[in-house]
């Protein structure tokens, strides 16, 4: 036992713990957390409360290469060469969606590539810069930020059926929040008709421009049919169309592929079947203003 306990401390036959080698990440998944010990090595800052550095000061060289013409955020958002939907960034040069941040992932391999280095995360608009592996804080990407992810407030929701607002998009599009066109994706003219019928109805569009009253929903319809409604009233859009690509995924796999975009259906049949969806989806039930959809249609 003695003989044992001593290759113990000397690490000659200790086998690793199961435990410990399943908690470690697969290199493969590229999944980090984004602040990982190598993010600020080299950057001198003072650390915050939750142990991250409060005041990064380095400096990206690389920000005039953004094109923001070429940003579309309406699609999957999934890695273009992995096709996987875990940890994507998107390249802020090209446009393009890429998987991971550290060394051997995809972001990292087209940065070399191509020399394309700011990156944003798409799950939380926080913005890298590839290969050197530091966040970029700037008030310039506060606009590419904003149409990432539509906000709004209750005293700006309050207005919008009284102050017409007109926008322009970055192409020189001239638009009114809320009336922009939809794309037709094949034969989807039905949604879109319904889709844009349904953002004239005040409380409904007013509920779900409030992304705080269905956070905690699960439903993908309910969340991708909120995010569409945010894109189509947003103010500062870099162009006069939204797609609604996810919005119409969710809807497939929903209705078990019933409405697919090779084949047309009856507008007055998906409404119907797409309100109550929407109602299950939030939770409601035969009870009289259990939702948004019964208290405003019913």
């Amino acid at each position: 036992k003695m003989k044992r306990g001593r290759e113990n401390e000397e690490g000659a036959d200790v086998k690793p713990d199961p435990d410990q080698e399943a908690a470690k990440p697969k290199e493969e998944d590229f999944d980090e957390d984004d602040y990982d010990r190598d993010d600020y090595a080299d950057v001198k800052a003072e650390a915050g409360a939750d142990g991250r550095p409060a005041n990064p000061v380095r400096q990206c060289p690389y920000l005039d290469t953004i094109n923001r013409h070429v940003l579309d955020f309406d699609f999957e958002k999934v890695c273009s060469v992995s096709n996987s939907h875990l940890n994507v960034y998107v390249c802020l040069v090209c446009g393009k969606y890429f998987q991971g941040r550290p060394r051997g992932s995809p972001a990292y391999f087209h940065a070399l590539e191509f020399n394309h280095h700011v990156f944003m995360k798409l799950d939380s608009g926080r913005v890298f810069c590839i290969p050197d592996n530091y966040e970029v804080i700037d008030t310039s990407l506060a606009d590419i930020k904003f149409n990432l992810n539509p906000s709004y407030a209750k005293d700006q929701i309050v207005t919008l059926d009284t102050q017409v607002r007109y926008s322009r998009g970055i192409d020189g599009t001239e638009y009114i929040p809320g009336t922009v066109g939809l794309n037709n994706l094949k034969n989807t003219a039905y949604l879109n008709v319904i889709i844009q019928a349904l953002t004239c109805v005040s409380p409904l569009r007013d509920f779900f421009l409030l992304s705080s009253n269905y956070a905690r929903v699960r439903s993908p319809l309910v969340q991708r049919f909120g995010e569409l409604l945010c894109k189509m009233w947003n103010p500062k859009a870099f162009k006069g169309q939204v797609s609604p690509h996810e919005l119409f995924q969710a809807i497939s796999v929903e209705s078990n592929r019933r409405y697919r975009s090779d084949v047309h259906s009856d507008p007055a049949e998906f409404l119907s079947w797409f309100l109550n969806s929407l109602h299950r989806g939030l939770g409601g039930t035969d009870r009289r203003g259990s939702s948004i959809i019964l208290r405003v249609f019913q």
